[in-house]
């Protein structure tokens, strides 16, 4: 009678389950139906496609020979390989340009420019154009330049894999070099000292302990005594301990990411502000907007990676995952045994954190972020672009 008891429950609980996933599967189908449509309205507001892998860059020579080496890499398991398929595929949405250019867009053109100076069907500064394609060539490199590998002399392929090495350190240096040969053309100041400040966030996100034997961040040991604690807008006046954030899942996840990439988008969307001479209380609003929808994308990119639909290997640094870490401290201890050996479950991983409240925790961290990017909004005038970022928030 207990063993029957007991499988009733089961049986209950499994149906629950699957009721949930199914449900979960509907609102991300309907989120990211709302979301294309979103990005769709946002393009035409800004002119045209985003996207930083244009028609004008991937005709490129240079861009043709790193295709052409690429070639020899198939088979070696090099990270550049799904790296560069990833950025052929563009799954990122909406880009990073786009967003540059409809925070343009937003601000409007507070003085008068000369028509050789902007796109008047479209509002925005020729310079804003030039600046949403270093936002994306900046990001890419940093993405690329992480698919650097440290070989062992146990490994495979040892020549292909220094090989690979070779052109992800020159391919990001390449972009980075036209990134920044762009930035010193627009000859503003104020603009390359900012967007260099977000290339030093980018470095110093790597010397962020602890890591793996591959460099690749993994979370720190949660604290015993979980204490509220924010990552303050204005964090380069506020400095923070490293102490009292590594441990803490919502500030430590906060930090790594707002180094690593959020800082980028915000100090962009600030940027191209200052281009058209906004006053710095927009500024400012505009680098709130910029940071914080960089998180929220963040997050969603994380439930994304965590799901059991999903295979394959993800960041460790992931939302509900740290969540879950901080709620099951010894679940901590499995995952530190499987990084030092170098063979980690992520199949396992999904299926601890998916029958966790990490998840849960992580949509209440974005929603924070939606509404403190609504909130920067607010400091715009009402207008098309500023509504088709409300619309991209929302669909989220």
């Amino acid at each position: 009678m207990n063993n029957f008891t007991s499988m009733k429950k089961l049986f209950k609980i499994s149906q629950k389950q699957r009721v949930l996933v199914v449900c979960s599967q509907k609102l991300t189908t309907k989120s990211v139906e709302q979301r294309d449509r979103a990005v769709i309205e946002a393009e035409k507001i800004v002119g045209y496609p985003t996207s930083f892998l244009n028609l004008r860059w991937l005709l490129n020579d240079e861009v043709a020979n790193i295709a052409s080496h690429l070639k020899k890499l198939i088979g070696t398991k090099h990270p550049l390989v799904h790296t560069a398929r990833e950025l052929l595929l563009n799954k990122e949405v909406p880009s990073w340009g786009l967003i540059v250019l409809l925070i343009s867009k937003a601000g409007g053109l507070r003085t008068k420019f000369s028509h050789l100076d902007c796109d008047i069907n479209a509002g925005i500064l020729h310079t804003q154009r030039v600046l949403a394609e270093i936002t994306e060539m900046v990001r890419t490199s940093n993405i690329i330049h992480k698919s650097v590998l440290n070989i062992t002399t146990e490994d495979e392929f040892q020549e292909d894999l220094h090989f690979g090495n070779k052109l992800s350190l020159l391919t990001g240096d390449y972009l980075l070099s036209n990134s920044f040969r762009e930035l010193a053309a627009l000859k503003c100041h104020p603009v390359n000292e900012l967007v260099s400040t977000a290339l030093r966030d980018l470095v110093e996100a790597t010397f962020i302990e602890p890591r793996d034997k591959q460099n690749r961040p993994v979370p720190a040991s949660p604290l015993s005594e979980q204490q509220k604690m924010l990552v303050p807008h204005e964090y380069e006046k506020d400095l923070l301990q490293l102490s009292d954030v590594l441990g803490n899942a919502k500030a430590e996840w906060t930090l790594r990411h707002l180094l690593d990439g959020a800082s980028l988008l915000g100090k962009c969307c600030q940027a191209a502000l200052m281009l058209a001479d906004h006053s710095e209380t927009l500024e400012k609003s505009a680098y709130i907007f910029g940071r914080n929808i960089a998180l929220a994308l963040q997050i969603k990119k994380d439930i994304s990676q965590i799901s059991t639909s999903q295979t394959g290997p993800f960041s460790l640094i992931n939302a509900p995952l740290m969540y879950h870490l901080q709620d099951c401290p010894d679940f901590y201890i499995d995952l530190m045994k499987d990084v030092e050996s170098d063979d980690i479950n992520y199949d396992r991983i999904r299926n601890v954190v998916s029958r966790s409240k990490g998840t849960a925790k992580a949509l209440e961290l974005q929603a924070e972020f939606v509404v403190n990017g609504k909130a920067a909004l607010n400091e715009f005038s009402d207008n098309s672009a500023k509504n088709a970022l409300v619309k991209i928030l929302e669909a989220m």
